[in-house]
Protein backbone atom coordinates (compact mmCIF):
# COMPACT_ATOMS: atom_id res chain seq x y z
CA UNK A 1 0.00 0.00 0.00
CA UNK A 2 1.18 3.60 -0.95
CA UNK A 3 0.24 5.85 1.87
CA UNK A 4 1.01 9.82 1.47
CA UNK A 5 2.49 12.49 4.19
CA UNK A 6 2.86 16.37 4.63
CA UNK A 7 4.41 18.53 7.08
CA UNK A 8 3.58 21.65 8.08
CA UNK A 9 3.60 24.63 10.44
CA UNK A 10 1.71 25.47 13.57
CA UNK A 11 1.68 27.44 16.34
CA UNK A 12 3.64 24.77 18.37
CA UNK A 13 5.54 22.90 15.94
CA UNK A 14 5.84 20.96 12.89
CA UNK A 15 2.81 18.79 12.29
CA UNK A 16 2.91 15.51 10.11
CA UNK A 17 0.24 13.71 8.67
CA UNK A 18 0.35 10.46 6.97
CA UNK A 19 -3.02 9.08 4.61
CA UNK A 20 -4.28 6.70 2.81
CA UNK A 21 -5.22 6.48 -0.87
CA UNK A 22 -8.78 6.99 -0.05
CA UNK A 23 -7.66 10.00 2.21
CA UNK A 24 -7.72 8.72 5.37
CA UNK A 25 -5.38 9.57 8.31
CA UNK A 26 -3.55 6.24 8.96
CA UNK A 27 -0.90 8.75 11.56
CA UNK A 28 -0.50 12.21 12.52
CA UNK A 29 1.68 14.05 15.19
CA UNK A 30 4.08 16.98 15.55
CA UNK A 31 7.07 15.93 14.18
CA UNK A 32 8.48 16.07 10.88
CA UNK A 33 9.82 12.76 10.94
CA UNK A 34 7.66 10.34 9.14
CA UNK A 35 9.03 7.12 10.33
CA UNK A 36 8.39 7.87 14.17
CA UNK A 37 4.75 8.07 12.47
CA UNK A 38 4.33 4.87 10.67
CA UNK A 39 6.10 2.97 13.08
CA UNK A 40 2.90 3.17 15.37
CA UNK A 41 0.57 2.27 12.72
CA UNK A 42 -0.91 -1.15 13.19
CA UNK A 43 1.04 -3.59 11.02
CA UNK A 44 -1.89 -4.46 8.60
CA UNK A 45 -2.35 -0.78 7.41
CA UNK A 46 1.40 -0.01 7.78
CA UNK A 47 2.25 1.34 3.72
CA UNK A 48 4.48 -0.07 1.84
CA UNK A 49 5.84 2.73 0.08
CA UNK A 50 5.72 6.64 1.49
CA UNK A 51 5.16 9.52 -1.34
CA UNK A 52 5.52 13.81 -0.14
CA UNK A 53 3.11 15.58 -1.27
CA UNK A 54 2.89 19.46 -0.07
CA UNK A 55 -0.83 19.68 0.55
CA UNK A 56 -2.74 16.64 1.47
CA UNK A 57 -6.26 18.31 0.15
CA UNK A 58 -8.69 18.62 3.10
CA UNK A 59 -6.13 16.92 5.83
CA UNK A 60 -4.22 19.53 5.41
CA UNK A 61 -7.19 22.19 5.53
CA UNK A 62 -8.49 20.87 8.79
CA UNK A 63 -5.00 21.10 10.31
CA UNK A 64 -4.33 25.32 9.38
CA UNK A 65 -7.47 25.47 10.31
CA UNK A 66 -7.87 23.98 13.71
CA UNK A 67 -4.72 25.80 14.93
CA UNK A 68 -6.19 28.64 13.85
CA UNK A 69 -9.26 28.52 15.98
CA UNK A 70 -11.47 26.51 13.97
CA UNK A 71 -11.59 23.67 16.54
CA UNK A 72 -14.26 21.48 14.90
CA UNK A 73 -12.15 21.18 11.46
CA UNK A 74 -10.55 17.77 12.12
CA UNK A 75 -13.75 16.40 13.79
CA UNK A 76 -15.14 15.07 9.79
CA UNK A 77 -11.59 13.94 8.51
CA UNK A 78 -11.90 10.23 8.36
CA UNK A 79 -8.97 8.41 10.31
CA UNK A 80 -8.06 4.45 9.59
CA UNK A 81 -6.80 2.80 12.71
CA UNK A 82 -6.99 -1.14 13.57
CA UNK A 83 -6.82 -3.32 16.52
CA UNK A 84 -8.58 -4.85 18.58
CA UNK A 85 -12.39 -4.31 19.37
CA UNK A 86 -12.03 -2.14 22.63
CA UNK A 87 -9.41 0.05 21.38
CA UNK A 88 -10.82 0.66 18.01
CA UNK A 89 -14.58 1.25 19.99
CA UNK A 90 -12.16 3.89 22.72
CA UNK A 91 -10.78 5.35 19.61
CA UNK A 92 -14.06 6.34 18.16
CA UNK A 93 -15.80 7.39 21.61
CA UNK A 94 -12.72 9.64 21.83
CA UNK A 95 -13.69 11.54 18.49
CA UNK A 96 -17.41 12.15 20.49
CA UNK A 97 -15.35 14.07 23.19
CA UNK A 98 -16.22 17.90 22.75
CA UNK A 99 -13.43 20.51 22.56
CA UNK A 100 -12.82 21.92 25.56
CA UNK A 101 -14.46 19.21 27.62
CA UNK A 102 -11.42 16.89 28.86
CA UNK A 103 -12.78 13.80 30.67
CA UNK A 104 -10.81 11.92 32.71
CA UNK A 105 -9.48 8.47 32.50
CA UNK A 106 -12.20 7.06 34.39
CA UNK A 107 -14.82 9.14 32.44
CA UNK A 108 -13.26 8.10 29.09
CA UNK A 109 -13.40 4.35 30.24
CA UNK A 110 -17.16 4.65 31.25
CA UNK A 111 -17.84 6.45 28.15
CA UNK A 112 -16.41 3.39 26.24
CA UNK A 113 -18.83 0.79 28.09
CA UNK A 114 -16.05 -0.63 30.87
CA UNK A 115 -16.48 1.53 33.68
CA UNK A 116 -13.13 -0.52 35.36
CA UNK A 117 -11.11 -0.68 32.69
CA UNK A 118 -8.86 3.18 33.24
CA UNK A 119 -5.68 1.54 32.43
CA UNK A 120 -7.22 -0.07 28.86
CA UNK A 121 -8.59 3.67 28.54
CA UNK A 122 -5.22 4.90 29.26
CA UNK A 123 -3.84 2.40 26.31
CA UNK A 124 -6.15 3.36 23.91
CA UNK A 125 -4.54 7.45 24.74
CA UNK A 126 -1.12 5.64 24.34
CA UNK A 127 -1.46 3.83 21.17
CA UNK A 128 -3.66 6.03 19.28
CA UNK A 129 -1.48 6.74 15.85
CA UNK A 130 -3.78 9.80 15.03
CA UNK A 131 -3.26 12.66 16.99
CA UNK A 132 -5.70 15.69 17.07
CA UNK A 133 -7.84 13.65 14.35
CA UNK A 134 -8.21 11.31 17.47
CA UNK A 135 -8.12 13.63 20.41
CA UNK A 136 -6.57 11.87 23.37
CA UNK A 137 -5.12 14.94 24.86
CA UNK A 138 -9.18 15.69 25.95
CA UNK A 139 -7.80 12.68 28.92
CA UNK A 140 -6.98 13.97 31.71
CA UNK A 141 -6.06 12.38 34.90
CA UNK A 142 -8.48 12.91 38.15
CA UNK A 143 -7.72 16.32 39.38
CA UNK A 144 -7.10 17.27 36.18
CA UNK A 145 -3.31 16.26 35.76
CA UNK A 146 -2.71 16.48 32.34
CA UNK A 147 -0.96 12.30 32.30
CA UNK A 148 1.05 11.31 29.09
CA UNK A 149 1.21 12.49 25.40
CA UNK A 150 3.16 10.71 22.88
CA UNK A 151 4.10 14.72 21.68
CA UNK A 152 4.73 16.73 24.98
CA UNK A 153 2.90 17.75 27.74
CA UNK A 154 4.02 21.14 26.40
CA UNK A 155 1.82 20.70 23.58
CA UNK A 156 -0.85 19.13 25.24
CA UNK A 157 -1.27 21.80 27.51
CA UNK A 158 -1.58 24.01 24.49
CA UNK A 159 -4.08 22.27 22.72
CA UNK A 160 -6.11 21.99 26.34
CA UNK A 161 -5.92 26.12 26.21
CA UNK A 162 -6.89 26.11 22.57
CA UNK A 163 -9.59 24.36 23.15
CA UNK A 164 -10.69 26.05 26.33
CA UNK A 165 -14.44 27.96 26.19
CA UNK A 166 -12.50 31.02 27.45
CA UNK A 167 -9.91 31.33 25.02
CA UNK A 168 -12.88 31.59 22.40
CA UNK A 169 -14.99 33.93 24.43
CA UNK A 170 -15.54 37.30 22.49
Amino acid sequence: MIAYWSTQDTPIGTFTSVIDADDAVLASGWTDDVTELTSVVAPALRPSALRHRADLGAVTKAVHRYHHGELHAVDEIAVRQQSGPFLRHAWDVLRTVPAGKPVTYSEFAALSGRPAAIRAAAAACARNAAALFVPCHRVLRIGGALGGFRWGLDVKRWLLDHESPTCHEN
